[in-house]
């Protein structure tokens, strides 16, 4: 085996474990979307009939920043904050006007939103006659769940390289004893 076909083996490698690792990934990110899909597109029908939003928050109020439990937001069409469940620092979340606009555009809008440094959330924006219903929940499990598919994928690869390594040097030894 020449070392031209050894270095394309790995590079193959590479992109086969880096697809793995992608896949998982974008499974385990996608299915976080999953519980504020229902919970969004159920509130903001309840809306469009005859609930109002201070029929749906409670009065108990979720850190963004430590809870994994999901929170709700509800919005005027301007995206003033109505009703909220969630709070960060102490204060009513503020989602970006942009996802107001893609939400209404789209039927829907599903984004990782950052509103701080080490709060990522995953958040799920849908219409409703009045304004907006948002529902997110923190990243933090999923994440941990990302970075331990990416510690699998890059130890099976290191394991071929390793493998695939030892096997060359394995050929070329037999080859310089013929």
């Amino acid at each position: 085996m020449k070392l031209r076909n050894f270095a394309i083996c790995l590079f193959v490698s590479i992109v086969v474990f880096g697809t793995i690792y992608a896949v998982g990934q974008q499974v385990l990110r996608q299915s976080a979307n999953d519980p504020q899909i229902q919970l969004a597109e159920d509130i903001a029908r309840l809306l469009d009939g005859t609930a109002k939003p201070s029929d749906l928050a409670s009065t108990s109020r979720i850190d963004m920043a430590a809870s994994l439990a999901p929170f709700l937001i509800v919005t005027d069409s301007k995206g003033a904050v109505l009703e909220t469940t969630g709070q960060l620092d102490g204060k009513d979340p503020a989602i970006p006007l942009g996802v107001f606009d893609s939400a209404k555009k789209m039927g829907q809008d599903r984004v990782t939103w950052q509103p701080r440094k080490g709060v990522r959330i995953a958040l799920v924006v849908v219409p409703y006659k009045d304004g907006y219903v948002a529902v997110g929940r923190s990243l933090r499990e999923v994440e941990k769940r990302e970075d331990s598919v990416f510690r699998i994928a890059g130890s099976a690869w290191g394991a071929l390289v390793i493998l695939s390594c030892i096997g060359y040097l394995g050929m070329l030894r037999m080859k310089s004893r013929k």
